[in-house]
């Protein structure tokens, strides 16, 4: 995975609408760009509800929300109209995006070795830098003082950056 600091990998890719969306379109802007293995999926789901929900305070921050995954742009449509979300969510079937990130790679689950989307978030600068990174994501921690949402600690976290 690439680390904080870094220049961003620029990428084109086609988003729910069958347009091309690069990082060049949004220079100057603060961006989240997270990473996830599949729509209509309940950790996806969830995640990109709760980024949705988020939309107007990431708005405020001047940032935009886009979420990649390996899907087609017809499965983002559905995704998105099923789950009445506000991001765009950009196709990567060649994962070719996923490895320039170091995204991609292998996974473990019940024992079994695979490949596949590591959950990761990135905050990249308006100057394409990345200023923030996750790895392996949990969509939501619960914890005895309550739920916390990662859509909410990436907002805290761009926040902070901010007035750095």
């Amino acid at each position: 995975m690439i680390k904080a600091g870094t220049k961003t990998p620029d990428f084109c890719l086609k988003n729910q609408d069958d347009k091309k969306v690069s990082l060049k379109d949004y220079k100057g802007k603060w961006i989240v760009l997270y990473f996830y293995p599949k729509d209509n999926t309940s950790g996806c789901t969830k995640e990109a509800r709760d980024f949705t929900e988020s939309l107007k305070d990431y708005h405020k921050l001047n940032a935009t929300v886009i979420g990649v995954s390996p899907d087609s742009t017809e499965s983002h449509r559905r995704f998105i109209e099923k789950q009445s979300l506000g991001i765009t969510l950009l196709s990567d079937p060649d994962k070719k995006v996923h490895k320039a990130y170091g995204v991609w790679g292998m996974k473990k689950n019940y024992g079994k070795e695979y490949e596949g989307v590591i959950r990761s978030t990135f905050i990249i600068s308006p100057e394409g830098k990345i200023a923030e990174a996750w790895n392996n994501v949990k969509v939501r921690v619960k914890r005895k003082t309550g739920e916390t949402r990662h859509a909410n600690v990436v907002k805290e976290r761009l926040k902070e950056l901010q007035n750095e």
